[in-house]
């Protein structure tokens, strides 16, 4: 018996004797066992070549280590390397393409993704990109679970939520939070939390991280107890630092935007990789924290250590002084998102997760820092630089809860609740009016391809319009005269009659009602044109195919309409929609949205 003959038979087999709900929560464990497995593979690589790197050391005249200039230019070079020549040209990287495969993809992902992003991340991070390597394992857990679900032929539905579980089980087992993991799913990726839903999730992060566990032991990434509750007392100045996270949340997302559609206005790659390996070589080698993802800084920092934030660099004769430490810290904060979007831009391959997370904990130490040199009631710097770090995420990623659980489980405990959820709720509150949308989705939402918990805005949004717009109407040309309407008639098995000129721009429509009185009387076949036969109509009557959803709904609802004229934005005529052929996708959309 051949292999594929095997396959055929478990799958007769399995249909057979094991329900699809129960085999949905076999295949959620075997996809968090796997990604659990992939992203500790990842960070083990990164870990190892970043370590031995750092034991290389030129130092120039001026102090530095000369080659930071040139590690990030070789793990570009490697990471286009392989995109180009191994990977297609192409590797569907980041969470944006994740996103769009929920929303319009029936969550299938490619399966060069399980290992593409991986590979490139690879090399861009561990060659000191100063990006996160979260979202490029997101985005091969949900490929992980998206093909696992295609080989076991589950249906759509079943593959997306697998690939919700691939997610998730990325998250908990790089950080060993199973339910940060989860809500991380529901906040980004716009999961309901349903009994159907939650079950698989939660087995799948919590199999993630017991992988993680099992190679790895149980110290997470940044291993640091949390000693006793904040005093109420403090909570003005974990306010204060709500409102400094959303400002520099707000200049990470401008300042990534820009730099990023800097590099690619530039048309030649080899422009965009010397100007960026250039730019990042420089800020690595100035401000070293910036190599790579920088966790192993912020580390430092919470264990109440600022020194080897100046070493090998130009500024180590300032160490010891504090308010050159503040200083350092505040221009550290400015050139993080720049080296983000610089790496970015230039061809590396990354994500924003993890940058967003270090640029907090800078935050959180500076602001704490400068509470201190002021003479203000003494904070913790450490419990500000964890606050800091939920409060940003929650800023970049609109994902509040994600974040303050991703905090209170990596250090062992909640004595931090009170202070995160505050500054965190007012990072969310003042970033709110100026990005609705978190970074992975902005994209998506100008282009109309975001799936929300409002099932009932998605609907519209997501449904392909241009697919219910109807073509098989006769139409008729300016200049017609009754007689053409008549022979018309005879081929239609429609009411309607679009009037078109000689380039098909639409002059407006015949109703079969507006002429019966006088299609039988062929002594005036002649004496009528189109033009004076044409329906009155208005702009209610009438959409352009670059409408927004909402406003042809309304247009269905409030005029009461049951066909609308679709023209392009030359007034050519494209077609007709139906109320009827509307608001039956609508009924279909919503019922598989529930289903899922």
């Amino acid at each position: 018996m051949t292999g594929l003959e095997t396959y055929k038979r478990f799958i007769v087999w399995r249909k057979r004797k094991v329900s699809d709900h129960t085999f949905l929560l076999v295949l959620s464990v075997l996809v968090g066992l796997l990604v659990g497995l992939a992203a500790v593979a990842l960070k083990t690589a990164v870990h190892m070549v970043n370590q031995w790197l750092l034991h290389f050391n030129v130092t120039t005249l001026v102090g530095g280590n000369l080659l930071m200039v040139i590690y990030p230019a070789i793990g570009i070079l490697l990471t286009i390397f392989f995109v180009r020549f191994m990977a297609g040209g192409h590797i569907g990287h980041g969470l944006p393409s994740v996103l769009l495969a929920l929303a319009r993809g029936g969550g299938k992902l490619p399966a060069k993704n399980m290992y593409t992003s991986l590979v490139a991340s690879t090399l861009t991070v561990a060659f000191g990109g100063s990006v996160g390597l979260e979202a490029p394992i997101v985005s091969t857990g949900s490929a992980i679970g998206s093909n696992v679900g295609r080989f076991f032929r589950m249906e759509s539905h079943e593959m997306k939520l697998l690939l919700g579980c691939g997610a998730a089980a990325a998250i908990a087992g790089i950080f060993k939070a199973p339910l940060a993991g989860v809500l991380f799913v529901i906040e980004v990726f716009m999961f309901d939390l349903t009994a159907t839903s939650v079950l698989p999730l939660m087995l799948a992060a919590i199999s993630a991280s017991g992988m993680a566990n099992l190679l790895m032991g149980s110290e997470v990434q940044f291993a640091f107890v949390v000693d006793g509750k904040a005093p109420l007392s403090h909570l003005p100045q974990y306010a204060v630092l709500g409102v400094l996270s959303a400002f520099v949340s707000l200049y990470f997302l401008r300042v990534t935007d820009k730099v990023e559609g800097w590099f690619a206005a530039r048309r030649k790659q080899s422009h965009r990789v010397l100007w960026g390996t250039i730019g990042l070589g420089i800020l690595i080698f100035l401000f070293p924290p910036l190599f790579g993802e920088g966790y192993a800084f912020l580390t430092e920092l919470l264990n109440g250590s600022n020194t080897m934030i100046f070493e090998h660099t130009v500024f180590s004769p300032l160490q010891g002084n504090e308010w050159m430490v503040l200083a350092f810290m505040a221009l550290l904060i400015l050139a993080k998102a720049v080296a983000t979007a610089m790496t970015i831009g230039c061809g590396g391959v990354g994500g924003t997760f993890g940058p967003s997370l270090v640029l907090g904990g800078f935050t959180g130490y500076f602001a704490a820092l400068l509470n201190n040199q002021l003479g203000l009631p003494e904070m913790s710097l450490s419990s500000f630089a964890l606050v800091g770090m939920a409060a940003v995420m929650t800023g970049v990623m609109h994902a509040p809860f994600m974040a303050i659980f991703l905090i209170a489980e990596i250090t062992g405990g909640y004595d931090l609740m009170i202070p995160l959820l505050t500054a965190s709720a007012i990072s969310y509150l003042c970033i709110s009016p100026f990005e609705k949308h978190s970074i992975y989705a902005r994209k998506l939402a100008k282009e109309g391809n975001l799936m929300t918990h409002d099932k009932d805005s998605s609907a519209w949004h997501l449904m392909d319009m241009r697919r219910l717009i109807e073509t098989n109407f006769v139409v008729v040309r300016e200049g017609d005269t009754l007689r053409d309407v008549v022979e018309a008639i005879k081929y239609s098995r429609r009411n309607l009659f679009p009037v078109l000129t000689n380039d098909d721009k639409f002059l407006g429509i015949i109703l079969l009602d507006d002429v019966r009185h006088i299609m039988f009387q062929p002594e005036l076949y002649d004496n009528y044109t189109v033009e004076g036969l044409m329906h009155p109509l208005s702009e209610g009557d009438i959409v352009r195919l670059s409408d927004p959803p909402e406003d042809v709904v309304a247009k269905f609802r409030i005029g009461n309409r049951y066909n609308l004229i679709v023209i392009d934005d030359d007034d050519t005529y494209l077609g007709i929609l139906s109320r009827a052929n509307i608001f039956s996708a609508y009924r279909r959309f919503v019922k598989e949205s529930s289903e899922e």
